[in-house]
């Protein structure tokens, strides 16, 4: 085992240098997703994080529930996860050079969850360094356009293919801004202004 922190020898990065990573998508009655604002403002996107090693992906994703915005599975309904792993690279600015192995994107499974009552009590606090400090509830589609430019392929994928768990009756209509947003997110390009720190 390598000489590092435990935060370097929890993370499973692949021989590729892809962290494995799941993603929540969580969904209330009536369609609308969860949506959380990073800590600061450094912008919106889905519950997500690192599969700790020897962790199975379905606890990994309780946990991360539990962690990021303090829910529990008896909150929650499992309805799916992707079939396969989504993934996508950071742009070079955001690799970390200095860390071994070095992690040059993710790849994800992502789960899809319903809550079962019509509202819930989120607590961000469950960690030292929490990751949201705001929510919203949006339309399905509308997270592609909220989150950073370099995640919004995975994005696509993973509404895309959740949709017809999501609503078996058929999905919402795309917005009007979809097509151009899902096919800039398929090839992301940076916009002069994005951050994600």
């Amino acid at each position: 085992m390598p000489n590092g922190t435990t935060q370097l020898m929890s993370d499973v990065i692949d021989s590729d240098g892809f962290r494995a990573n799941v993603g929540i998508v969580l969904i209330r009655r009536g369609g609308d997703v969860f949506l959380g604002r990073q800590v600061g403002g450094r912008g919106w996107q889905f519950p997500q994080g690192g599969v700790l090693a020897g962790e199975q992906l379905e606890e990994a994703a309780f946990r991360e529930l539990h962690e990021e915005i303090g829910l529990s599975p008896s909150d929650v309904d499992l309805i799916g996860q992707t079939a396969r792993w989504l993934r996508y690279r950071l742009p070079a600015k955001y690799v970390r050079r200095n860390r071994h192995p070095m992690c040059i994107g993710q790849k994800q499974r992502w789960f899809l969850l319903r809550l079962k009552a019509d509202t819930a009590q989120f607590d961000f606090g469950r960690t030292r360094e929490p990751e949201f400090d705001q929510y919203r509830w949006v339309n399905f589609w509308e997270p592609v356009r909220e989150v950073i430019y370099f995640k919004r392929a995975v994005y696509v994928q993973a509404l895309t293919e959740l949709a017809a768990l999501a609503f078996p009756d058929g999905p919402p209509p795309h917005p009007t801004w979809w097509a151009e947003m899902a096919a800039n997110g398929l090839n992301p390009a940076p916009p002069a202004t994005a951050s994600i720190d």
